[in-house]
């Protein structure tokens, strides 16, 4: 039998759930609405996260099966980031589904996984925060878009597609090319020479 280490649970902490009404009896289950406060930042920085002082609303079915307390539902929160395009703030609501066993002390399930697989019950408690924030993290988009047609920024100004008139563009001149346009555009701002034969007359 593996030796458990985990730590009390702390009654004051919202992510903290008394179990004790389901009894180890398989097949009772209970409803839980739940809202929690972000405490640390979620995500990925300068990319998109759920920020600290904000807010995951918890709709989750406790049920109780043979080998634990299986918890499953939706975690909601608003998330803020930056487009991946053009690099605009945005913000977006997200919903992520939650689903795991967490193991009675003693089962078939304790006795034959590891803590870091398989959560346990401490005093017929759950802690929801580490299952939660896991699915929260994994749910959030590695490149945000603002919007899913956003065509980004013009690489030679960096303006928006979006704010710019139809057809902008830049004409690119080959560098080989280069002296020689600019010498033309010298030259076509000379005056030009005046005819030997108007000089005669002139």
């Amino acid at each position: 039998m593996s030796e458990n280490k985990t730590p009390q649970l702390d009654d004051r902490s919202p992510w903290v759930i008394d179990t004790r009404e389901l009894g180890r009896h398989a097949g009772l289950s209970r409803a839980l609405q739940r809202t929690v406060p972000v405490e640390t930042p979620l995500g990925v920085p300068d990319v998109i996260t759920i920020d600290a002082g904000s807010e995951l609303k918890l709709d989750l079915l406790l049920e109780s099966v043979v080998e634990g307390v299986l918890v499953s539902g939706t975690a909601t929160a608003t998330a803020t980031g930056n487009c991946a395009r053009c690099l605009d703030p945005l913000t977006e609501e997200v919903e992520v589904e939650v689903q795991e066993l967490f193991a009675y002390p003693g089962s078939a399930t304790e006795e034959t996984t590891d803590e870091d697989e398989i959560p346990r019950l401490v005093d017929d408690r759950i802690d929801l925060e580490p299952t939660v924030r896991d699915a929260v993290v994994l749910a959030l988009p590695l490149a945000p878009l603002c919007t899913e047609d956003c065509a980004g920024l013009c690489i030679d100004c960096g303006v928006k597609w979006a704010d710019l008139e139809p057809g902008h563009g830049h004409e690119k001149i080959d560098p080989r090319w280069a002296a020689l346009v600019e010498r033309f555009d010298e030259n076509a701002g000379e005056k030009p020479a005046q005819d030997p034969a108007e000089q005669e007359q002139a």
